[in-house]
């Protein structure tokens, strides 16, 4: 177990776990980590639109500038702009400041190597180690201090970065489009992208005020696209999160997509293009059996990994796919991006749409998902799934289930929450044996 790093850097309440001590640490350790050569290091910071991000951008830093990195402030980014970034700027390391779909309370630090990815477990451990060590002996004299600036038309060369994902004489004319930026880090960059290559654009969730970001828009709470879709009578609706790493759309009907139906038609354009590096594509232990289903009749496989998106993908790293996501909407695309990319990803689905030139709602419809059933039970300590009582509702559920479905039982590596999911043919099967799971981890954790 790690003491700091979860599933997606660190996370936690602003200046309650996150607080300016530990953002000092994390810059230092951190810091220290990424010194590998003699040159001048620097480092990419960017931010999404919290209130808190002026807080913890400072400290660190105060932590990166004490042992000698300079900084590079890029201001609120996507990020995947911190991603690309970080590698076109030639930095020795990246961090995005956010909490991504968590309310404004929350925030975290993300860290990106120079090569853009996300760092892997044994260097998460490594900065952790630092973090509780004493750094004071290994801080830079007064001569070898770091420097902190501020870099301008960040958003430009973001913009101009998604849109040559796409071929040139793709345009997005004709489209009336509504992007929800959650009031978050894209909300510059995505309605100035879409505009560019020629879509009539209707913004919403674009006025931050620090304290708004995620809060009744965006990716996890879709009914204010659904109603501006709805209204406006568009073509697509783009939602993405507060930090613009994960999308989902709702079509021409208001009926949202999820990121498996994204990864099926991106499969099936790229397989007809022939451009999957793999026969497959890589996915976590929570996309639907419809997908799976969907994918192996197309004669692609469906490879599944943990929780994460940075585990689908190391996979993908590890065996070449450059195709794969979560059902959350994190889609990741390596022939672009060493991260998901909200935007990227709906650039890549509208250019389909312009391609087919059908409408969203026959474009997006590859399969009919399983029932799957998906609750969580909040806990304030302890390890309620080492319980006896849970264990056994748990093998019980699963052989009810049997080979008809699957149950995923896993505790949320940013919140303390225990997520169970059960999917299968029988929705009432799937609905009593999720409400069997739920009930032993209530009274376990109670």
């Amino acid at each position: 177990m790690r003491k700091y790093f979860g599933t997606d850097g660190i996370r936690g309440r602003a200046n309650g776990v996150i607080t300016p001590e530990l953002a000092l640490k994390v810059g230092q350790a951190a810091g220290l980590v990424f010194q590998r050569g003699d040159h001048r290091h620097r480092v990419v910071i960017g931010k999404d639109t919290r209130l808190s991000g002026y807080m913890i951008e400072t400290a660190l830093i105060s932590g990166f500038t004490s042992v000698g990195m300079d900084v590079l402030q890029l201001g609120p980014v996507p990020t995947p702009a911190v991603a690309m970034l970080t590698r076109s700027m030639r930095a020795d390391l990246g961090v995005m400041i956010s909490a991504s779909h968590n309310p404004f309370e929350d925030n975290g630090i993300k860290l990106f190597g120079p090569d853009g990815f996300k760092l892997n477990d044994t260097i998460e451990r490594e900065i952790e180690e630092l973090i509780d060590a004493d750094m004071h002996k290994r801080l830079s004299g007064s001569n070898d201090l770091g420097r902190a600036k501020r870099i301008e038309s960040v958003h430009a060369r973001y913009i101009e970065f998604a849109k040559r994902t796409l071929p040139r004489h793709v345009t997005l004319e004709g489209l009336r489009v509504v992007v929800d930026c959650a009031n978050g880090a894209a909300y510059r960059v995505a309605p100035e992208t879409l505009w560019e290559l020629g879509a009539e654009v209707i913004a919403i969730g674009t006025e931050p005020d620090g304290f708004n970001i995620n809060r009744d828009v965006g990716s996890t709470a879709p009914a204010a696209l659904v109603a501006k879709v709805r209204e406006r009578r568009a073509d697509i609706g783009i939602a993405l999160d507060g930090d613009a790493d994960r999308v989902l759309i709702v079509d021409e009907k208001g009926h949202v997509v999820d990121g498996d139906q994204l990864m099926a038609v991106v499969a099936r354009s790229w397989q007809e293009d022939e451009r999957l590096t793999q026969p497959g594509v890589v996915a976590t232990i929570m996309s639907n059996l419809g997908l799976e289903r969907y994918l192996g009749g197309l004669g692609l496989t469906l490879a599944r990994t943990a929780v994460g998106d940075r585990y689908v993908l190391e996979h993908m790293r590890e065996h070449g796919y450059n195709l794969g996501g979560e059902q959350s909407g994190h889609i990741i695309m390596s022939d672009y991006t060493t991260t998901g990319d909200g935007l990227v990803a709906a650039l890549q689905l509208l250019s389909v749409v312009q391609r087919q030139g059908r409408p969203v709602s026959e474009v997006c419809h590859c399969f009919e998902p399983l029932p799957q059933i998906l609750k969580n039970v909040r806990y304030k300590a302890g390890e309620p799934l080492r319980q006896d009582s849970v264990v056994s509702a748990i093998e019980h559920a699963r052989e009810r289930l049997g080979n008809t479905g699957r149950l995923v039982i896993r505790p949320s590596g940013t919140e303390p929450v225990i997520r169970v999911m059960a999917e299968g043919d029988d929705r009432g099967l799937v609905n009593a044996v999720v409400d069997e799971v739920v009930d032993a981890v209530t009274r376990a954790a109670a």
